[in-house]
């Protein structure tokens, strides 16, 4: 099975399978759920090509296998970002850009974590770059912990194993096998859409608080509109 990659060939999900395996599989699931260099990796294609993989007896291991073995690795990697997190601290903010980290991805996670709270540990599993920095920025917020451990299982078993079994189960259609290239793209652009809403509802925020500080520029509130005189209680 041929798959496009969306980026450099190393990225596609049928070329990692198919040279590093069932290690390289769990390797890339738990470095995308935790650790800052794992954000680029392509989680949700890599699942669902996993199940089709299964289905079709191109990867010899058992479907629960694969997927209990996918949900450790997801929920292993959130604890160690969580504990990272915690130890960095309000520090993590002051990081400057490199190649492998940039603010702008702990900004778009940090937004996330305040506008979904809790939830939004299960919620970014499906959203890439911010699936990688929400269990960061819930360490740095101090999040409770034992909160967090629950809502990680739950975002880990939704995501691990929901797309694996989902691309299992269509891999049983000859339609996904004769279009598995633009299936996998649909499934990228699916999974940065709440990406593009997120940033597009900020950049309109940012520019109603611009536009607000402009017209009110010493921050006291506009005066009353004087009363018409045409309400029921208006003098005669």
């Amino acid at each position: 099975m041929n798959t496009l990659a969306l980026g450099p060939s190393w990225l596609d999900p049928d070329y990692l399978l198919n040279t590093f395996g069932l290690p390289g599989l769990l390797l890339i699931v738990f470095a995308e759920s935790g650790l800052l260099i794992g954000f680029f990796l392509p989680g949700d294609s890599l699942l669902f090509t996993t199940g089709l993989l299964i289905t079709t007896g191109q990867l010899k291991y058992p479907l629960w296998l694969v997927c209990t073995l996918i949900a450790i690795a997801a929920i292993v990697g959130d604890q160690v970002g969580y504990l990272f997190g915690r130890k960095v601290g309000p520090s993590l903010f002051k990081r400057p850009d490199s190649r492998l980290f940039k603010q702008e991805n702990v900004e778009k996670a940090h937004i996330f974590f305040e506008k979904h709270g809790p939830k939004s540990l299960v919620l970014a599993r499906f959203v890439p770059i911010v699936r990688t920095f929400t269990p960061i920025i819930a360490g740095v917020s101090r999040m409770n912990y034992r909160l967090f451990v629950i809502y990680n299982i739950v975002g880990a078993l939704l995501w691990g194993v929901g797309v694996t079994v989902l691309g299992a189960m269509l891999g049983k259609i000859a339609f996904v096998h004769e279009h598995i290239e633009k299936i996998l793209i649909l499934i990228v652009l699916l999974s940065v859409m709440p990406i593009v809403v997120e940033v597009l509802k900020a950049r309109s925020q940012n520019k109603k608080a611009a536009a607000a500080a402009r017209d009110n520029p010493d921050g006291t509130a506009p005066p009353a509109p004087p009363a018409t005189g045409r309400g029921r209680h208006a003098k005669r």
